[in-house]
């Protein structure tokens, strides 16, 4: 059939080569279209104002809450954190409340092929680790502000942006991970 013994691998390595190439591109498309949806939504004036504002001002609150216990002279009011005694404040601006990052998650986690109920596992408990991440982020942004502001400034624009990325990574690849165990597997590693 084949003139030569060695062109059976190659007609194989090439099949492998465009099946991956066709999940991929399927991948990156189901991504991109994901992503330009739902950040074109949080953009919309009554997402904005009815969703991600409140969602803020709530952040700013459990802030001010977990805070309180070791700080009592911290106020929040809006998306803002304030410091009673000194009165250096934050305000948790689009971008630092953790909904894009979340949006990234939710994009990735879709245009991977899984079941539904995977899938809302994922995007839930990828949101709730992303808020843990947004909230420490918050609380050190909140204290290295009254320390130091220029290495608040630096810590801000330049490390917890990729800190909450690399969290959106660590769940992304737990999550593939996860829906990548055959099921025996799993039915061996959960409690009876």
């Amino acid at each position: 059939m084949f003139a030569n013994r060695y062109q059976l691998p190659y007609y194989f390595i090439f099949d492998i080569y465009m099946r991956l190439k066709d999940q991929v591109a399927r991948f990156i498309g189901i991504f991109i279209l994901v992503l330009s949806l739902l950040f074109g939504l949080e953009m919309l004036t009554p997402v904005h104002a009815g969703i991600i504002e409140p969602f803020t001002g709530f952040i700013a609150t459990l802030s001010a809450w977990i805070i309180t216990p070791f700080d009592d002279a911290v106020i929040a009011y809006g998306r803002v954190l304030r410091d009673g005694t000194n009165g250096f404040a934050v305000s948790i601006e689009a971008g630092c409340n953790g909904v894009e990052a979340t949006i990234v998650l939710i994009a990735a986690v879709l245009a991977f092929p899984a079941t539904w109920v995977q899938r809302v596992q994922a995007i839930t408990l990828g949101f709730l680790a992303i808020q843990v991440a947004n909230l420490l982020r918050i609380i050190s942004l909140f204290y290295l502000g009254q320390w130091d502001i220029d290495i608040f400034n630096w810590v801000h624009l330049y490390l917890w942006p990729v800190l909450i990325m690399l969290d959106v990574l660590f769940v992304f690849i737990l999550y593939l991970r996860y829906i990548s165990k055959p099921d025996d597997q799993m039915e061996l590693n959960s409690p009876a």
